[in-house]
């Protein structure tokens, strides 16, 4: 990507040394009890692929896997932790300057996008942090990999995230870590235009299974979301960078993961969708640059 002249954005935080308040049972991390504790040791010692393999073996057992992130609660969750670091301050290597670049051209686009509709765009604030750290939604820990959090509307990234992404699931460059950081934006975007709200709503009159298939159609726009930041930002782009995004977007398909895991694909616990839904909505995206063609509910 050619983000030498691109301008960071301010809107970054960091929790890295501030202790972050550590691994909460019945936070947004894993529920409390017995499977909590083992929903943390898993995510601890198997990282992304445990998670997945620990929620296939719940639903087999008629358990909720949801449970174990929260999804049950009805208490109010812990205050995020202060930042250590705000702004330039916040950023500490070329990842964190990457990030900060990539972030200042979503607000940019998205602010074009919003205008154009005679709208004002809010952007989010991006929290790094290393291991554990504390959202509006509660604990944060890196096995969770990168999340918005709608409460304090703030996206949370540990960037080791971005080398398992590369070395484990074999989606490096920088277009990858560019597709990860603007889908979180897609779920700001869902937050701030009411999508989410109503999505919750309806996942809250349903099953299991129907909650799961609503949250794919969120994650799914949130993959054509990205796409449209990036097709209204071509002058970013070189030759091999869309290839990158599709790389990454197969690696991260509910399919692909469970196959990884061991275990037998199971679509009715998806909640990402496959990774051909995954490319396919990102390409949409990509080829459109309109957001009116991201309505995967519609789909």
């Amino acid at each position: 990507m050619r983000l030498d002249d691109e301008q960071e954005s301010r809107n970054i935080e960091s929790q890295r040394g501030s202790g972050g308040g550590g691994f909460q049972l019945g936070g947004m991390g894993g529920g409390g009890g017995p499977l909590g504790l083992i929903f943390s040791l898993v995510a601890s010692r198997f990282g992304i692929i445990g998670i997945i393999g620990f929620a296939v073996i719940m639903m087999l057992m008629g358990g909720n896997p949801l449970s174990m992130l929260g999804g049950g609660g009805t208490g109010m969750a812990p205050p995020a932790a202060s930042p250590s670091a705000t702004g330039q301050a916040a950023i500490r290597d070329e990842t964190d300057r990457t990030v900060a670049k990539v972030l200042g051209s979503t607000e940019r686009r998205w602010t074009d996008i919003f205008a154009a509709e005679g709208q004002k765009y809010p952007p989010p604030t991006l929290v790094f942090y290393d291991s554990n750290g504390m959202s509006g939604c509660g604990a944060a820990q890196s096995a969770m990999g990168p999340f918005y959090c709608p409460a304090d509307q703030k996206i949370y990234l540990d960037t080791t995230f971005f080398d398992e992404l590369a070395t484990r699931f074999g989606a490096p460059g920088d277009f990858g870590m560019a597709y990860v950081i603007a889908h979180e934006v897609g779920h700001h975007i869902q937050t701030i235009t009411g999508i989410s709200d109503k999505v919750r709503a309806a996942q809250q009159r349903t099953d299991e299974a129907g909650s799961n298939a609503l949250q794919v159609k969120m994650e799914l726009q949130a993959d054509c979301y990205a796409g449209v930041w990036a097709a209204n930002d071509k002058n970013l782009l070189e030759a091999g960078d869309v290839e990158e995004g599709m790389r990454a977007a197969q690696a991260i398909g509910d399919d692909t993961l469970q196959k990884a895991a061991g275990r037998r694909p199971v679509p009715e616990s998806f909640t990402h969708g496959t990774s051909a839904q995954r490319m396919e909505w990102l390409q949409r995206g990509l080829k459109t640059g309109d957001p009116a063609q991201c309505d995967t509910f519609a789909s």
